[in-house]
C-alpha cells in the first residue's frame, strides 16, 4: 500500500529534517538585517565619497550634520591653539568654521591683520563682544568690563582710564610691586636655593601678581605670596571658575545649559567655585563700606578701584550696587593676574631655551646697574631697581614681546557681528556672525613675522638699540582700538622690574624633561605649570657682564 503524506506532514517532515529552513517570521527577521547591512554600506559609500572628494578641496573637511566637529575634536586633543595656527596658515589667515547643524557653533576664524583693524579700531561698534560671549562669561564676570558692552562698558572704561593714568594710582601700583617682590618673592625664591629644590615658577608668579591685583582692584591683600606659600579659597576658586567657563565655547549652548539646569558636571565646578568667588568679594565690599563710613570725610582718600567706583553713581544718581561693584573688581582680578604671570612664566622657559638672548639681557641690566653714581649701590645685594632704569631696558622689553608674540597670554578672542558687513580680505559676514580672532596664530604666520615667525628673536623688536613697538594689529597682545588694555604700560613695567629682579640674581633652569604644553583656558596657562631649580649669581659673573667680558 502506497503512502502519501498529508500537506501538514510533510512540511512537518522538512522542518524537522532540513536545517535550512527558514519559517516566516525568520525570514523577516533575515531581510530586515540585510536592509541595515545595505544601509550600513550605502552610509559608509557615501561617507568615503564624501571624503574623497573633501580631500580635494582647501580646508577642513564638512561632514554631514556634524560639520566640521570630527576636526575640531583632533584639534581637542592635540594642541588647539597649533591646530588652529596650522589651518589658519593654509587658508591665508582666514577660514569659516562650520560646526553641527544643531548647535551654534559656526564661526569666522581669522588672523588677517587687516581684518582685525577692520574689527577693533575702523568698524568697533558694528562687532561688540555679542550676547553669545556675554552669556558665556555671565555666571564669572557678570556685567563687568572685560565682558560688557555698549554703555556699561564705556562708563566703566572712562572711570578705569582716568584713574589708571593718575599719579597716586601710578604710586599705588610701583610702590605695591616693590614691596610685594622685595619683602616676598625673592625672599621665596632665596629659600629654594638653600633648600636647593625645584619650584613651580608659573605658579610663584600667579601668586605675586595676584597680590598685586587684589592691592590694586580691592585695596586688599590676600597673602598668597607668604612664607609657606598658604593656600588662598578665593585664589583657587577664581582659577577653577575660568577653567570651568572655558568648556562652555567648546560646547553646544544647549548642553552647557541643561547641565547648568541639572547641577551636572563642569556647570556644577563652576557654580561651586563662583560662591567661592563671591563670598571673598562680598567680605570686602562690605568691608570697604564700613570703613568708608568710620573714616567720614576728612581722612585721605583711598587709590584702590574699588574705593574709586564706589565714589561713582550709575545713570539714576543711585550708588553702585554690590552686585556691580564685584563685577569690576573681578574683571580686574582677571585682567591683572593671569595676563602677566602668565606671560613671565612662558618668557623664563624661552630664556631657558635661547641662552644668548639671556646674556643680552643680562648685559644689558648689568651696564644700567655700572651707570649708578653710588658704587656701593651698585654692590647691595638688596639693589632696588629705579623706574627709571626699568624705562631703559630696551632689550628686555624687546624679549618679553617676543615672548608674548609666541605666547599671547590671552591666545584667542571673539567678537559678534551686528549687521552684514566685508572684511578687507573678501570675507562676508552676515549679521549674527560670530568671529574668532587667533592671537596665537598670529605669530606664527609668515605672512606677518616673515620665515623666522617661529624662532624667538628679541632683535626684530629693536632699531638701533632701542625698542620699537609695533601695530596693534599685527601685535594684539594687548588688544587694539577702543579696546586697547588700560594696563598695558603698567603690565610691562611689572614683568621687566620682575623679570630684571629675578635674573639679576638667579640663573633660572627648567627641570629636565619637565613637560611643557599650553592648558586649554581662558588665558595660556602651563598645564603642568613651570618647574624649574635657581642657581645664585655671583659677583664675579655680574662684574665680567657689567664689562661687557662675556
Amino acid at each position: 500500500m502506497n503512502y502519501h503524506p498529508s500537506p501538514s506532514t510533510l512540511n512537518t517532515t522538512i522542518m524537522s529534517n532540513s536545517s535550512f529552513f527558514i519559517s516566516p517570521v525568520t525570514g523577516r527577521k533575515f531581510f530586515f538585517d540585510v536592509q541595515i547591512i545595505e544601509l550600513f554600506v550605502a552610509i559608509l559609500v557615501f561617507v568615503t565619497i564624501h571624503a574623497l572628494r573633501q580631500r580635494k578641496r582647501k580646508g577642513l573637511p564638512v561632514w554631514p550634520f556634524v560639520g566640521m566637529l570630527p576636526s575640531l575634536v583632533l584639534g581637542l586633543r592635540v594642541d588647539m591653539y597649533e591646530w588652529i595656527s596650522q589651518i589658519l596658515c593654509k587658508q591665508n589667515g582666514t577660514f569659516t568654521f562650520q560646526g553641527p547643524w544643531f548647535t551654534n557653533l559656526n564661526c569666522i576664524v581669522t588672523a588677517d591683520p587687516r581684518n582685525l583693524e577692520h574689527l577693533l579700531k575702523t568698524r568697533f561698534q558694528a562687532y561688540p563682544k555679542g550676547p553669545y560671549f556675554r552669556q558665556a562669561l555671565k555666571d564669572l564676570l557678570g556685567d563687568g568690563i572685560f565682558n560688557a558692552d555698549d554703555d556699561i562698558w564705556q562708563k566703566q572704561r572712562k572711570t578705569a582710564s582716568i584713574e589708571f593714568h593718575s599719579s597716586k594710582f601710578r604710586n599705588l601700583t610701583t610702590e605695591s610691586l616693590l614691596e610685594l617682590v622685595h619683602r616676598r618673592l625673592l625672599p621665596v625664591l632665596k629659600e629654594s636655593v638653600k633648600q636647593s629644590t625645584a619650584i613651580d615658577l608659573q605658579d610663584i608668579l600667579l601668586r605675586l601678581t595676584f597680590d598685586n591685583v587684589c592691592m590694586i582692584a580691592f585695596g586688599v591683600d590676600p597673602g598668597c605670596l607668604s612664607p609657606g606659600l598658604p593656600e588662598i579659597p578665593f585664589a583657587q576658586a577664581f582659577e577653577a571658575a575660568t577653567e570651568a567657563t572655558i568648556l562652555r565655547f567648546v560646547s553646544p549652548t544647549l548642553v552647557w545649559k541643561i547641565m547648568r539646569h541639572f547641577n551636572l558636571g563642569s556647570e556644577k565646578k563652576l557654580k561651586e567655585s563662583i560662591i567661592g568667588v563671591d563670598s571673598f568679594a562680598d567680605e570686602v565690599i562690605r568691608t570697604r563700606k564700613k570703613e568708608i563710613y568710620m573714616q567720614g570725610e576728612d581722612k585721605k582718600q583711598r587709590s584702590d578701584l574699588l574705593t574709586i567706583f564706589m565714589g561713582h553713581k550709575d545713570e539714576q544718581g543711585r550708588p553702585f550696587s554690590d552686585k556691580f561693584l564685584r563685577d569690576i573688581c573681578v574683571n580686574f582680578i582677571l585682567a591683572g593676574r593671569d595676563t602677566s604671570s602668565v606671560a613671565l612664566s612662558w618668557f623664563f622657559w624661552l630664556l631657558d631655551r635661547n641662552p644668548t638672548v639671556e646674556e643680552k639681557i643680562l648685559r644689558e641690566i648689568c651696564r644700567i646697574v655700572k651707570e649708578r653714581e653710588d658704587e656701593g649701590e651698585r654692590e647691595n645685594e638688596d639693589l632696588i631697581f629705579k623706574p627709571e632704569e626699568v624705562k631703559k631696558m630696551d632689550y628686555l622689553h624687546a624679549a618679553i614681546s617676543e615672548s608674548l608674540r609666541l605666547y599671547p597670554s590671552v591666545p584667542v578672542d571673539h567678537k559678534e557681528v551686528v549687521e552684514d558687513d566685508v572684511f578687507p580680505d573678501g570675507t562676508v559676514l552676515k549679521k549674527g556672525t560670530k568671529v574668532v580672532y587667533a592671537i596665537y596664530a598670529m605669530g606664527r604666520m609668515e605672512a606677518i613675522w616673515g620665515k623666522d615667525c617661529r624662532e624667538f628673536r628679541p632683535e626684530r623688536w629693536t632699531r638701533d638699540g632701542r625698542f620699537m613697538s609695533e601695530s596693534a594689529y599685527k601685535f594684539t597682545a594687548f588688544n587694539g582700538g577702543p579696546r586697547l588694555c588700560l594696563g598695558k604700560d603698567f603690565a610691562y613695567y611689572q614683568m621687566k622690574f620682575v623679570a630684571a629682579s629675578i635674573l639679576y640674581r638667579y640663573k633660572v633652569a627648567v627641570v629636565e624633561n619637565h613637560h611643557v604644553v599650553p592648558k586649554l583656558a581662558l588665558t595660556m596657562y602651563m598645564q603642568h605649570g613651570l618647574k624649574v631649580k635657581l642657581r645664585k649669581r655671583n659677583k664675579y659673573d655680574l662684574q665680567m657682564y657689567q664689562n661687557n667680558e662675556y
